[in-house]
């Protein structure tokens, strides 16, 4: 199995050492093999987690969210389970930004009320 040091997986990936030991603390990769001489050694496996980790952020998931889907993409090989579990997650931001834009929309309602309101009064009153 063709390995390789931390430097070399950075590099390949396209991210910093800090963003792989960050990873590696919250169990978005496994930790490398560590050898005798304290060296941690990585696999193309962890490139291709690492890839599909910057797939998924792009997609819009969370760290939380690619957590619990990641290891179903190097589980299941037909890709079924991780799409459907993807696509439910898709959907609920979807909904997510449907609510929000909502709120948003009655809040620059209410908005555009008071400025109106205030020009009336500001026009009524003003004595300049």
């Amino acid at each position: 199995m063709n390995r390789m040091r931390i430097g070399d997986l950075t590099e390949r990936a396209g991210v910093t050492q800090r963003t792989v030991r960050y990873y590696e603390s919250i169990g978005l990769l496994p930790s490398g093999e560590r050898e005798g001489n304290g060296h941690h050694y990585y696999t193309e496996e962890t490139v291709a987690r690492l890839r599909k980790i910057d797939q998924l952020k792009k997609l819009g998931l969370s760290l939380e969210e690619i957590r619990d889907v990641i290891e179903l993409y190097f589980t299941d090989t037909s890709g079924v389970l991780p799409k459907r579990k993807i696509l439910g997650i898709l959907r609920q931001h979807l909904d997510n930004t449907d609510q929000r834009l909502e709120a948003l929309g009655q809040f620059r309602s209410d908005l555009q009320s008071h400025i109106e309101r205030f020009e009336r009064w500001l026009e009524a009153n003003d004595s300049d």
